[in-house]
């Protein structure tokens, strides 16, 4: 199963990371939280979800991973003054492997200078941002394009769901599954 990266800080749309991680987790997938500094707690921004920080972004690898997940809030943009996250993310991005961002996380994807070329969704209050990074905006539930998979709001999150699973089903197909101790 895929192993994805989550950057993750205070602030994050809660049901943003609740409820891919949920999915991700049922189906098998391992996660591991990346943010400022391994072993802190950040909480939501609404109903103060905890999460625990597994790894710090400087000392994070994409080769590690095999996904990239971003909720949106207010995280993403407290993300971006980090240079190495912003490097984590760029690596990640350009690296061809599945990224799922969904409503704010473009803000990191722009600092990133990734989107020349996308085509993506995102927040509202974003759509001149993405187009200014060199992106199409397109006001759909979900965008695929390549290996970016977007979503503009938490109402999208069914179809992100669904879109970033069947991505993953992708990226790990023929991949020898790791067997169990009896």
């Amino acid at each position: 199963m895929a192993k994805i990266a989550i950057l993750i800080t205070n602030l994050f749309e809660d049901s943003e990371y609740t409820k891919p991680a949920e999915a991700f987790r049922n189906a098998g997938h391992e996660l591991v939280h990346i943010g400022f500094k391994a072993g802190d707690t950040v909480k939501g921004k609404k109903v103060n979800t905890p999460v625990t920080i597994d790894l710090a972004g400087k000392d994070a690898l994409p080769e590690d991973y095999d996904a990239l997940l971003i909720p949106g809030g207010y995280s993403p943009d407290q993300l971006r003054v980090d240079e190495d996250i912003v490097e984590f993310t760029r690596d990640f991005v350009q690296s061809g492997k599945p990224v799922f961002a969904i409503c704010h996380a473009p803000q990191l994807l722009i600092t990133a200078r990734v989107l020349d070329g996308c085509r993506m969704t995102g927040y509202k209050s974003l759509i001149q941002d993405i187009k200014n990074a060199g992106a199409e905006y397109i006001d759909q539930e979900v965008v695929e394009d390549g290996n970016l998979v977007t979503s503009r709001e938490p109402k999208d999150l069914p179809a992100f769901i669904d879109a970033s699973l069947r991505k993953l089903e992708e990226c790990c197909a023929g991949r020898p599954q790791e067997r169990k101790a009896a």
